[in-house]
């Protein structure tokens, strides 16, 4: 403790706000049967304010069919893992909606498409050219404060790192079966893959 009164020891003292541990570690289903609607399940994660407003997001692809894209995309995630901080990741590749969503953000900001993308509290930060020279400019640290932290060796025991799940609600047939009017239709809950955001890992 200084003369101050204060146990601080340094400028890398102070502890990062960790998601919460029920959140990040546990998923909350396993167990407890069949899977409640996946509308149902956003409802019931907690928000914390201070996540939302410094969320780190990173569009991304999963693809390797473009090496430099893929190594572009595996880069910016290295980085953001020595911060430590929690990450939005959308893999434009898994799901179509994700793609238009990064297409009509660029396109808002006369940008040409292209992978990877980060983005910081709302704000469009850029592609890997443009973490890789913030990073080395040290503003990148900065730009991250008040973020979520979460452990870099973390792997969601839900999705497996993936971030997406079968839709609980067709088992990713993309049909359910309407008692009412005795047939099937194509399920509003998932993507055209049958996937869902993992609630367990995803904000």
């Amino acid at each position: 403790m200084d003369e101050f009164g204060s146990s601080s020891v340094g400028p890398f003292s102070k502890k990062p706000n960790h998601l919460s541990r029920s959140l990040t570690y546990h998923h909350p289903y396993q167990g407890q049967g069949r899977l409640p609607s996946f509308k149902a399940r956003r409802q019931q994660i907690p928000e914390d304010p201070r996540w939302r407003q410094q969320a780190v997001v990173l569009y991304t692809t999963s693809l390797r069919g473009v090496r430099r894209t893929f190594a572009d995309c595996s880069a910016v995630r290295a980085v953001l893992r020595g911060f430590r901080v929690a990450v939005d990741e959308r893999d434009v590749s898994m799901d179509a909606s994700l793609r238009r969503e990064l297409q009509s953000l660029l396109a808002a900001r006369g940008r040409a498409f292209s992978l990877p993308q980060l983005l910081v509290g709302g704000r469009l930060v850029g592609g890997a050219d443009e973490v890789r020279q913030l990073h080395e400019a040290g503003e990148l640290r900065r730009l991250l404060e008040g973020a979520a932290g979460q452990d870099p060796a973390f792997v969601c025991g839900a999705c497996g790192g993936v971030r997406f799940v079968p839709c609980p609600a067709c088992d990713g047939s993309r049909k359910v079966f309407v008692e009412e009017e005795g047939c099937t239709r194509r399920c509003g809950d998932c993507n055209e893959n049958g996937l869902v955001r993992c609630p367990n890992c995803c904000s």
